[in-house]
């Protein structure tokens, strides 16, 4: 059962929500987040490398301390204020007209270490290092993390009463066209009545943001070990989520590219697949698979459909009924000699968010030789992977909309 509590969010007043509340750390390289960045976008406090010219190295001790820095001046200028009590917070995303309804809530770090909050993926210690030294410099929670909970009748009633009965703090459409919509939940009794019914949900799951919440965790029980008197109930404890109802998620494709061809010819390659697949010529218009295990590849000027084979895959295992696992094992490792999708330079991962025509882009300019594109995992499948305690392949899934950082920071400092 886990343990979530409210808390004082710090955040933008009113008229400044659209410019502050930004894009990810982990979306944008340096060079776009400074081409993005308007005088109080956060991206000043989550990529400060931005500020310097030329832009600096975002893992030296000027751009760590220029974070610490940033964020002091934001809220020294009213961009980022704190509110005076402990709320939870409906933080609502609308893309291609379709909303989901999370809750901003403090998840404590002893359920990730407990598996209580329930990982898919992964992480790299130099990435965790990386958000760990930001959070520990903080004492804040910068950029919230991505969770779902099995959705609750309960929870969605209290939201939509919420919702109906009281207009929205923001609401805003971000530059990418995904609508923005927030409203604080004040009422105590309410309040108390969500910390309830998630002391009786089993497990949070990590959507996305498995490296900050792993960094988080850490510096958790870095806090812990200093504190000789610590009970379990101080706030560095605790650490930023946005919880939505599995029901209410939608996981895109996340497709892959690859540089060469192993030394094979296009038709050399074309006839090694078919030992394992139907392959069927779709012509030069994009193909995109319609269900498991198809798959679309583009190679040569033209898009093939991929059909595994009847006992190239294992629908009962939850790793192995994965389209990822089928394409990593059949084609990326046995025919192009990719053992290694984190470390191998040959591939590349192209998130679903960009259309297929990215990958036909990219093949075409001769930039890579061939493209996969894959249908996408389902939440079941990862509910049931992290259940399992497995781990997916790396690159496996893609969420959209992203959240947007900035919306609500929450502060542990003492």
């Amino acid at each position: 059962m886990v343990k979530i509590k409210p808390f004082a969010g710090i955040r933008p007043p009113k008229e400044f929500a659209a410019e502050v509340a930004s894009r990810p750390y982990d979306v944008l390289n340096s060079v776009e987040a400074k081409a993005e960045a308007t005088e109080r976008s956060l991206l000043h406090i989550i990529k400060p490398e931005i500020d310097f010219d030329p832009i600096a190295d975002e893992h030296s001790q000027a751009v760590y301390d220029k974070a610490v820095e940033n964020f002091k001046k934001w809220r020294a200028n009213g961009w980022l204020v704190q509110d005076p009590e402990e709320y939870y917070y409906i933080y609502a995303q609308t893309m291609n007209g379709r909303t989901q309804y999370g809750l901003a809530v403090c998840c404590h770090f002893e359920d990730y270490l407990t598996g209580k909050i329930k990982k898919h993926e992964l992480t790299r210690t130099d990435k965790e290092e990386d958000r760990m030294i930001h959070v520990r410099n903080q004492s804040a929670n910068i950029e919230p993390v991505f969770f779902s909970y099995p959705a609750n009748s309960e929870i969605d009633a209290i939201v939509a009463d919420v919702v109906k009965n009281q207009a929205p703090e923001y609401d805003f459409t971000a530059a990418d066209g995904f609508g923005h919509h927030f409203w604080p939940i004040k009422d105590r009794k309410t309040i108390d009545r969500i910390t309830e019914i998630f002391a009786g949900i089993p497990a949070l799951y990590v959507a996305d943001g498995h490296h900050r919440t792993a960094a988080a965790a850490r510096v958790g029980q870095e806090r812990m070990k200093a504190n000789p008197h610590h009970t379990g109930n101080e706030e560095y404890c605790y650490f930023l989520a946005v919880v939505f109802p599995d029901n209410q998620l939608q996981i895109i494709d996340y497709n892959r590219v690859v540089k060469d061809l192993n030394g094979m010819t296009p038709a050399q390659l074309l006839d090694a697949l078919k030992k394992d697949f139907t392959v069927e010529d779709k012509g030069t218009e994009i193909y995109k698979p319609d269900g498991l295990h198809r798959f679309g590849m583009y190679l040569d000027g033209h898009w093939y459909e991929l059909t595994a084979k009847p006992g190239t895959y294992d629908d009962d295992d939850p790793i192995g009924v994965l389209d990822v696992t089928i394409l990593s094992n059949l084609v990326l490792d046995k025919l192009l000699g990719i053992k290694d999708l984190r470390t191998d330079k040959r591939i590349d991962f192209v998130g679903g968010i960009r259309g297929l025509g990215e990958l036909q882009k990219r093949v075409d300019s001769g930039e890579m030789k061939v493209a996969f594109a894959l249908y996408p995992v389902s939440m079941k499948q990862l509910i049931d992977i992290a259940d399992t305690g497995n781990i997916m392949p790396p690159k496996t899934t893609w969420f959209e909309p992203k959240l947007r950082s900035g919306v609500v920071i929450h502060s542990f400092a003492e």
